[in-house]
């Protein structure tokens, strides 16, 4: 299913989400290379033009399903669904196509209202209501509590606390969590 065939716009809470154009990536550019912004990202900098025609891109892809969320027409954050396969054994395919990794982030300025939850939700319902996935997982460092606190409001379990497992360019080596949801658990 690409993104052209999914549903959008979507609310997700006071926002509406939707695919990204040229000019929302560029309002996007404004914030995202902040220290506040890229403290808890793994590519702590983008090159403009490279992140414009990545997310573009993204929008035709049937395993990328990126979104802007606005607010009364600014954006104020994004999301991301990729698809991928599951583990399996190679007798049937059940297991193609049937994971999905989540991410999120907001413009600082509108930090702290919910925002990235409410944008996690609507992603989380893209994957288990419209494109039929049976998993999703989330990572984040361990320090980085905003992020997994979102993903516990969402239901998704820590499944995994990696020690020192994730290089972090201030802090050194940190720890790091893996959340995932099942399809019945969301429903």
């Amino acid at each position: 299913m690409t993104s052209a065939t999914v549903a959008w716009p979507r609310s997700a809470g006071p926002l509406e989400l939707r695919p990204p154009t040229r000019d929302d990536l560029d309002q996007v550019l404004v914030w995202r290379n902040h220290p506040e912004v890229t403290r808890w990202l793994l590519r702590t900098t983008v090159d403009p033009e490279a992140f414009r025609t990545a997310w573009l891109d993204s929008v035709d892809d049937p395993d990328q399903h990126t979104a802007v969320a606005l607010l009364d027409g600014l954006v104020v954050g994004t999301g991301s669904l990729s698809v991928r396969d599951g583990i399996g054994q190679f007798d049937g395919d059940a297991w193609r196509r049937a994971e999905g990794d989540l991410g999120y982030l907001v413009d600082p300025a509108h930090a702290g209202k919910g925002y990235a939850t409410d944008i996690a939700r609507a992603m989380l319902d893209l994957a288990f209501t419209e494109l039929g996935l049976h998993r999703v997982t989330a990572g984040c460092f361990a320090d980085n509590v905003g992020s997994w606190r979102v993903m516990e409001k969402l239901g998704m379990r820590r499944e995994q606390h990696g020690v020192r497992d994730s290089w972090h360019a201030e802090l050194g080596w940190i720890d790091g969590f893996t959340y995932g949801i099942l399809a019945e658990e969301w429903t």
